[in-house]
Parts: structure tokens; sequence; C-alpha cells
């Protein structure tokens, strides 16, 4: 050691653990020379250049660790200040556990959003790596967070660019398609998305399909002296060309003026909605004007080897019904009273129309059959040209029946077919 400023005064320098066990060595050997304690510690001090009072301390603490003086010896003391310090950190471990206990209460790991914006809130007062070992994350997965905030990944940049597109395709289709449909959609319209992909996005927006749980009223009423056509379909809701088989029923819809009837008629080929009516009642005379708005669309010719399928309601038995089949071509045919499965078809268009139009998104309830029957115009004209149908392949009933004529025109074997 050599000496540093006025001998025997206090410095700043620091010493190492070998250098104070010479030092203390140094005053034990002079102490033993002369046979006593007096003068020795500040001897040795002038000698090597330390302070008096720090050797002194020095020579003490090494009596202690010794056993030569009682007190608390250099292992304790470092055992001690360790305890100490982990006493310190877990109370302040508690502290940020409590604060952190509104998002860990679930016992699941937090998004890491969650976690992100917590960090932020309170890294000046405990520090990121002491949070993040805390909160069980690594450091990384925080600071790569941070710079996602900064610098978005490209897929979340896509996500973005995605839920735009999701949106806007799941509102032109009247917000009622669900994860599958609006899938579908997507891919129509030249989106390379996975079905899974619109599934996250759309809890990330939180829109939904429509459910069609709703309970089942039933509105067939039968006319039990009128004679009833056979059933042709036997629950066979299959066609392999328009204008062969047509299903038709009826359903209500209650409005604030009193109850509305609807009543649709549906080709079986390519499920589009061919007639429709809304009404005040359910007479034969609203079933007649929506059999001559379908053979209207049908361009107004007879539609010979026509099956008209409908329940055993009373508007369908009857004899001005039956005629008007007849005149323009079609046979007609009745299931049983009260079964759904013998009308099936049918009925899925009448819960359809209910989910979507009637019950749909926007829907707020009817004032009148006029408000009502607007409304289904609407939902009729995008069901048959805009909504897609597992049934055709995805694609609209329109597209679906002009794809089959197109494919007729250019094969032989299908012309005359009409």
């Amino acid at each position: 050691m050599g000496n540093e400023g006025t001998p025997g005064k206090p410095t700043t320098r620091r010493y190492s653990p070998e250098e104070k066990a010479r030092a203390v060595r140094l005053v034990r050997q002079l102490r033993k020379e002369l046979g006593t304690t007096h003068g020795t510690v500040r001897r040795v001090a002038d000698q090597i250049g330390c302070g008096v009072e720090s050797l002194r301390t020095w020579v003490k603490q090494s009596d202690i660790d010794d056993g030569v003086e009682p007190g608390v010896t250099t292992v304790e003391a470092t055992r001690i200040r360790e305890l100490e310090q982990e006493n310190r950190e877990l109370r302040r471990a508690n502290d940020l556990l409590k604060r952190a206990s509104g998002f860990l209460r679930g016992g699941t790991r937090p998004p890491i959003e969650v976690i992100v914006a917590f960090v932020d809130e309170n890294r000046n007062e405990f520090g990121v790596e002491f949070i993040c070992r805390y909160l069980q994350v690594a450091p990384s997965s925080y600071y790569a967070a941070k710079k996602r905030q900064t610098a978005p990944s490209a897929r979340a940049v896509r996500d973005v660019l995605m839920m735009q597109v999701l949106l806007a395709l799941w509102t032109a289709n009247r917000k009622v398609y669900g994860a599958h449909k609006l899938w579908k959609a997507a891919r129509r319209a030249g989106h390379d998305i996975g079905r899974d992909q619109v599934a996250r996005l759309m809890r990330e927006l939180g829109i939904e399909g429509v459910s069609r749980l709703r309970k089942k009223v039933f509105t067939t009423r039968p006319d039990p002296d009128a004679s009833r056509a056979p059933d042709l379909v036997n629950r066979q809701f299959t066609a392999d060309r328009p204008d062969a088989l047509w299903v038709t029923d009826l359903t209500y819809v209650p409005t604030r003026s009193g109850m509305a009837y609807v009543c649709f008629i549906v080709d079986a080929f390519s499920r589009r909605i061919v007639g429709w009516r809304v009404a005040a009642n359910m007479k034969t005379e609203m079933v007649l004007d929506a059999l001559e708005m379908a053979r209207a669309s049908r361009g107004g010719r007879r539609l010979v080897g026509l099956v008209t399928h409908s329940d055993a309601g009373s508007q369908f038995t009857a004899v001005r019904f039956t005629e008007r089949l007849e005149e323009i071509g079609a046979r007609p045919s009745i299931g049983t009273v009260a079964d759904s499965y013998d009308n099936a078809l049918a009925e899925t268009t009448n819960g359809l129309y209910k989910t979507e139009c009637v019950h749909g998104p926007d829907a707020t309830g009817w004032d009148d059959v006029d408000e009502l029957e607007l409304a289904t115009l609407s939902w009729v004209h995008w069901f048959n040209e805009s909504r897609l149908h597992g049934h055709c392949q995805n694609v609209p009933p329109a597209e679906y029946e002009a794809a089959f004529y197109a494919a007729q025109r250019t094969d032989p074997a299908g012309v005359g077919i009409q």
C-alpha cells in the first residue's frame, strides 16, 4: 500500500479485502512485538497511508470474526443485509402484484397488450425487468410488443385491412353472415383469407351472424272437407333443373297495427324465391297472387312438368289454387298437417326470412303491412341476387341458374331443356 494524502487521515480510496487483511496482520504483529495495543493502529496507519479510524474498524471486525471480541461477524452482517434486501424486494413485489390483481384474477395470462400497458404505467417506479420477472413475462416479449406498436408487423397491417373488408361485406349482406358465410363472401370477392382468420377478426370487430333459434309457431289451418293432392315429393327437395319443383308455405309476422302474413314460392333447384306476397290475411287470394308473381318471373309461359309442393293448409287445398296450377301446367303436391319435415325447404326459407329480415340486426319492429312489404322486397332481391347459398356452391341463386342455362347453351345434349 503506498501512502496517499496525509498519513493517518481519512481517504476516499477503496481498499480490497487482501489489503485490509494485510493491514490487520501488521497491527497484530506490531502489538506482539511491543507487548501493548497503545498507538499501534495509528503507527501502522501512518506507515501504509490509510485512515486511523478505518484501520481501527478493520482490526475490531477481525477480532469479532475470530471470536476474540463479542459482536456481529462479517458473515452474519452480510446475511442480515441480504435478508433486508430480500424483505425490501418482497414488499415491492407485493405492492406490484396488488396493482396487477385486476387482470391476474382470472387465473390465465392476460393479453400481451394489457401487460404492456401495465409495464408502461409502472416502469418508472419498479423497472421493466422487475415487473416482467414477477408477471412471468420475458422482457424481450415486452420490448418486441413495444416495437410492434411503433412498427406494426405485416400480419397486424393485413389484419387491419381485412377487418375493413370483412366489416364492409358483413354490412352489405344485412349483418346476418356468420364466420363461414363471411369467409365464403371474402373468398368470392378475391381475398386470400382463411376461415379461422375470419372468425378471429369477427371477434375482434365484435360482430357475429344471426341465430335462427326461435320458437316454432304453426300457421297451417287444414280444411277437413277439402280433397288433398298426393305427396309427390316425399321429402326429396332436389331438382335437376329450374322449374321442376317449387315449394310454398305461409308464415306470420306481428306488426304494431296487427298481424301480417307472408307467402313464399321457392324453386328447389336454385333456392330462388320466384314469387311472394305480404297481406293482412291468410286468404287464398294472397297465395294466388304469389303464384302469379312466380309465373310472371318465369316469363309467363306454361311450366309443363312442374310440381308445386305445399303443406295441407286450406289455402293450398282450395279449388281455385289447384285450378290455377293446372292452367300453368303444374301438378300439386301436399304433405301432412303440422309436420315441418314434409315441407322442410319452405320452412327453411321462412326461417331465414324471420332471422335475416324480420328479426335482423337492424330491425326494430314493423308499423304495418306496407312497411313490412317494402322490407321484404329488399330482402328478396338480396336473397336472390347477392346472398351466398351453400346448396348453390356458395353463389347466389340467380347466378347459379344463369350458370345452368349457360351450360345448356354450350352443351348439345342439353338443348331443349328450358
